[in-house]
């Protein structure tokens, strides 16, 4: 396994995921019984933008860095308030205008979790699960866990708290990931039919894309929304934009996310091409 999310932490990926997490999870908040937060591919936790790795892509500043560059219309702000909030908790500027710490989704779960809520956060390269462990010792809302991660969405289904959220956050390193997630999904939701499941996916190959969604949306699911956004020409090789499918997405977060997208595609993009939206790709059936 080579890949390492160091490279790539804060970049306009990252913006996008975990501003929709946090969302999420103050969604669950909103009701005082506790839930269960499951991070599959959880990393290191924590990254320092001014370390090598994260200073040899540069990936960041076209993220975090340029969402902070320029102040976010009062609209908006509300939006990121809850993701911005865990970026000053973890040591980040407030202006990323040169480098800072970005916290990652299992430390940005845990800033905006309440005492009862829990946090399982997996992660299976050895060296990162180490500093996963260092970053949340003591804490005892937070199980750190070593594991495969379509292993870790069957042990740790349903939770005792049956609310949540899973969050699948593949590296896509390998051939047949969309694959892999679908059955994921599958999985996921057969033993937590009622949870929150958030998958992060890469738009590269706009013909995997297609097919990736389109076996979500044959596969007779309740309520699956859609959130993507494009930085650039789908014609540049690379990775262009990515995508955040959400299923049972907590009522009214598809209006909250349509205005955010729609601004960070003005923000984060790189040319006039850049796009953003959000669609349904299954809705709930009447009964």
């Amino acid at each position: 396994m080579n890949y390492r999310h160091a490279y790539h932490a804060g970049n306009f990926a990252d913006v996008l995921k975990h501003a929709a997490f946090a969302l999420v999870i103050e969604h669950l908040k909103l009701k005082p019984t506790p839930f269960r937060v499951i991070d599959t591919h959880a990393g290191r936790g924590r990254y320092d933008l001014s370390a090598t790795e994260a200073m040899k892509t540069g990936e960041w500043t076209g993220g975090i860095g340029r969402l902070l560059s320029a102040p976010v219309p009062d609209d908006i702000v509300p939006l990121l308030a809850p993701y911005l909030s865990a970026i000053e908790a973890a040591g980040g500027h407030a202006r990323m205008a040169d480098s800072g710490v970005y916290p990652g989704s299992p430390m940005i779960a845990a800033h905006l979790m309440r005492p009862t809520d829990r946090l399982v956060a997996n992660e299976l390269h050895g060296e990162d699960c180490a500093a996963l462990e260092a970053v949340f010792a003591g804490d005892r809302r937070v199980k750190v866990t070593t594991a495969d991660a379509w292993s870790t969405i069957r042990a740790h289904l349903p939770p005792p708290e049956r609310r949540g959220v899973i969050l699948i956050d593949p590296p896509f390193e390998e051939p047949g990931e969309f694959g892999r997630i679908v059955q994921g999904l599958s999985d996921a939701l057969r033993r937590f039919k009622t949870g929150i499941v958030m998958v992060w996916y890469p738009i590269k190959d706009e013909r995997l894309v297609s097919q990736f969604r389109a076996e979500i949306e044959g596969a007779g699911y309740d309520k699956v929304l859609d959130v993507e956004l494009r930085v650039k020409s789908t014609e540049v090789a690379g990775l262009v934009g990515c995508g955040v499918i959400i299923a049972n997405p907590p009522f009214g977060l598809d209006a909250k996310l349509d205005v955010l997208v729609a601004f960070l595609a003005a923000r984060l993009g790189r040319d006039e091409t850049a796009s953003a939206g959000t669609t349904w790709l299954a809705r709930e059936r009447a009964n």
